[in-house]
């Protein structure tokens, strides 16, 4: 630590540069408090990308690792300290650099707000589409690093295919620019592309270009109770067989009902074995073709609600599972599995099943309309019984996923909570292509080590 902080000192102002342990503790460890994070020597926020080259540079002086990290909100342990660790924290890099209302981009440092982004561009009449659950907290540059998805994937997809260009700061100190500046172009490799989910591990990303859309008309909502999973998963297939595009398609399973029912009273139907709730912008259809559809496929109970007010009411109920699951007062596991949509009934259904079998409280929520489903895996970590149970049912969900031909982790990320799985979903060929590829950018691996690959 000693050489590290010496060489950082030559080259940063000393209030970028913290060594309270208490302090530091705090930005080693994002919110997968399942993953311990190491003990990290001291925490460096710069406010500029030349602070960030002045960073790591003095990091490779000193032989230290570095483990970049946003605003801390991601559920994998990807942004948690390694023992003797550099971190990085972007979070004082919060410009909002540039709106272009013409070309329908925008430019940001990586510490913006996600929520703060969608603010500075609806000012302009446009619209930013990605929107994590955390989208009140999270950074861009986060939502970047793990290619965030969220409610709104079913119509506009993921924050992948919103990342037109790049400012990365790379291993060895050295600066470079990817994508463009124009609407289009076929210039060149995608490297873009390599860095979107990276998560810290080619570089550190200190500049985003996102295109932007047009700002849509208040969304129209519309939920519908079913009394068992397959004819929900009937329903929704049916939906996107019929041509209906939703703009949110949200899934709230019978036990995420009950616990939000008995915290937030909102006089839901308990007995249901899900509540699908789904959003359609009147500039596609009617949200009442979406309630038809499901009625026509064995829903008890829907309602449509035009009133954006009341939409946004109806939408509490999804927002709501995870505070009500706090206020059982243990641990909480948050799962992140996709599989294709007409699969989604015998995930479902599987993970009820996992969860009798394992005795352990698994309420589930998703979104429907994508098949990425969140099972929630509640228990106290005191308890070593309890503990090795859920650990096993979170294994089981991981399986269960890919046998049904999908993937271990659809948004959040893999960190170091999903990365023993990752063989199990990418072929030796293209796993050894993508290390190949880490090597490449970062032949030191002092990079977040240890990490998604």
């Amino acid at each position: 630590m000693a050489d590290l902080l010496t060489e950082l000192q030559e080259r940063l102002p000393a209030d970028r540069i913290q060594t309270d342990p208490d302090v530091v503790a705090v930005y080693g460890q994002d919110r997968a408090t399942f993953e311990k994070s190491g003990v990290a020597a001291l925490l460096v926020s710069p406010r500029s990308t030349d602070e960030v080259v002045a960073a790591v540079q003095a990091a490779r002086a000193a032989n230290a690792i570095i483990v970049p990290r946003g605003a801390g909100t991601g559920l994998t342990g990807a942004a948690n300290a390694v023992d003797g660790c550099m971190m990085l924290s972007l979070h004082k890099m919060d410009a909002v650099i540039e709106v272009d209302p013409i070309n329908r981009m925008a430019k940001v440092q990586p510490g913006v707000i996600n929520a703060d982004l969608k603010t500075a561009v609806a000012a302009e009449g446009l619209y930013y589409p990605p929107d994590p659950a955390s989208f009140e907290m999270s950074s861009i540059g986060g939502n970047v690093a793990t290619n965030a998805g969220g409610l709104c994937c079913v119509k506009y997809g993921v924050t992948r295919d919103y990342v037109i260009g790049l400012e990365v700061v790379l291993a060895d100190g050295e600066v470079i620019r990817t994508g463009r500046t124009t609407i289009k172009s076929s210039t060149g490799l995608d490297l873009t592309g390599l860095f979107v989910g990276s998560e810290g591990l080619l570089g550190i990303i200190t500049e985003i270009t996102v295109k932007l859309e047009a700002a849509p008309p208040p969304p129209q909502t519309a939920v519908a109770y079913f009394a068992d999973l397959p004819s929900a998963g009937e329903a929704i297939c049916a939906i996107f067989s019929a041509g209906l595009q939703p703009t949110v398609m949200e899934i709230v399973d019978q036990a995420s009902l009950r616990i939000v029912e008995q915290f937030f009273p909102m006089d839901l139907d308990t007995d249901a074995a899900c509540l699908l709730l789904m959003q359609a912008s009147p500039e596609d259809q009617p949200v009442e073709e979406l309630a038809d559809v499901c009625l026509a496929n064995g829903a008890t109970f829907v309602h449509h609600a035009a009133d954006p007010h009341e939409g946004e009411m109806l939408l509490e109920v999804r927002r709501r599972v995870w505070p009500a699951a706090e206020q059982l007062g243990k641990s909480l596991l948050p799962e992140d599995v996709a599989v294709r949509r007409e699969r989604l009934p015998e995930l479902l259904a599987g993970i009820v099943d996992i969860a009798a079998r394992h005795d352990v409280f698994i309420p589930t929520i998703g979104h429907a309309g994508d098949g990425n489903m969140h099972p929630l895996l509640v228990f106290d970590e005191n308890d070593a019984d309890e503990l090795a149970r859920v650990k096993a049912a979170f294994t089981e969900i991981v399986e269960l996923s890919l046998a049904l031909g999908g993937t271990i982790a659809a948004e959040h990320g893999v960190g170091t909570l999903k990365r023993a799985f990752i063989d199990d979903e990418i072929d030796p060929v293209s796993l050894a292509t993508q290390r190949a590829v880490k090597g490449l950018f970062d032949p030191d691996n002092i990079l977040n080590p240890g990490k998604a690959l």
